[in-house]
């Protein structure tokens, strides 16, 4: 690998931990907003569409520097992909981790988001039909061992959690997997912020015809839009332009180690804003899980994404 290609692959590294690292803010921010009474489809429809609207200010922007057109020439298949990232992927995620967070404390819903791991990259061998190495499984052992400590799963609380929650978190971690497996094998010849916007807005429109009757709050809207704001900031915007540009060049199995990221950042977010304990156990499995990532930049270089060098 030459100097120029080690350069952009830690950068694409660093963009994929910036990422994660702000998707886990986003947890008990989303507890907070649903403090002041807000319903989930208030939350869900005001997120996605202050993402979209961000994303797409953004892409115009990046265009109009580059001298670039909004109205991309894309194949059938090429749109076909940004729609399903889009729907299942970004929009599905975001409705199922919100349901999970109404019924699960921050720290409890993350641990179920986090589950993203494994599956994505039992899904990357799936389609590359290739075994992950023996270091990678090791790196995920590692993270997981740090899961279990960092959120204290033993915990009393944890079997009185109810059933859909739990079911809505889990399957945030499967869409979530879609989400990070997709961008990682999506090729097109398209700018990252225009490819993320098109990717928002599919899925906003899927959350307004779902849930979009009940999204009006109101004398309380002012507010709202300030809170869908931020939100759309930490879980829309941030998150789906930085994996977009380093994803697709260090590959989904390696993103999915660096999501790791998330949790960390979660549980500190977590003590901060939701005031939740942090115990020493818990510190400990939060230095598990980074060196889990650290570990995760030793993988052979046989793992590597064949996009590294393109």
């Amino acid at each position: 690998m030459g100097r120029l290609a080690r350069e952009g692959y830690w950068t694409s590294v660093l963009l994929v931990l910036l990422g994660a690292s702000s998707y886990g803010l986003m947890s008990p921010l989303i507890k907070h907003v649903y403090g002041f009474g807000y319903t989930f489809s208030q939350v869900v429809v005001h997120q996605l569409a202050a993402g979209t609207a961000m994303l797409w200010i953004v892409a115009a922007a990046a265009g109009k520097r580059r001298g670039a057109s909004l109205r991309p020439r894309l194949s059938m298949g090429q749109w076909a992909g940004l729609a399903l990232i889009g729907t299942a992927g970004l929009a599905m995620t975001t409705v199922l981790y919100n349901q999970a967070l109404q019924g699960l404390k921050a720290s409890f819903a993350i641990v179920l988001l986090f589950q993203f791991t494994w599956i994505t990259i039992a899904l990357d061998s799936i389609w590359s039909r290739r075994l992950p190495g023996w270091g990678r499984l090791g790196c995920v052992a590692v993270i997981l061992a740090g899961t279990v400590l960092a959120l204290g799963i033993g915990r009393a609380s944890w079997p009185h959690a109810a059933a859909m929650p739990l079911l809505c978190g889990l399957g945030a971690a499967v869409t979530y997997s879609l989400y990070l497996a997709g961008t990682g094998r999506f090729r097109a010849d398209l700018n990252p912020s225009a490819a993320s916007a098109i990717m928002v807005t599919f899925g906003f429109i899927l959350v307004l015809a779902l849930f979009g009757r009940g999204a009006w709050a109101g004398d309380a809207e002012p507010r709202l839009v300030l809170w869908a704001v931020m939100l759309a900031l930490l879980g829309q915007v941030i998150p789906t332009l930085l994996f977009t540009i380093g994803i697709p060049r260090i590959g989904s199995s390696l993103a999915a180690l660096l999501g790791a990221m998330e949790l960390p950042v979660a549980a500190a977010a977590a003590w901060l804003i939701g005031g939740e304990t942090l115990s020493a156990l818990q510190l400990g499995g939060i230095a598990a899980i980074l060196a889990g990532i650290a570990l995760a930049q030793k993988a052979p270089a046989k793992e590597s994404p064949a996009s590294l060098e393109e």
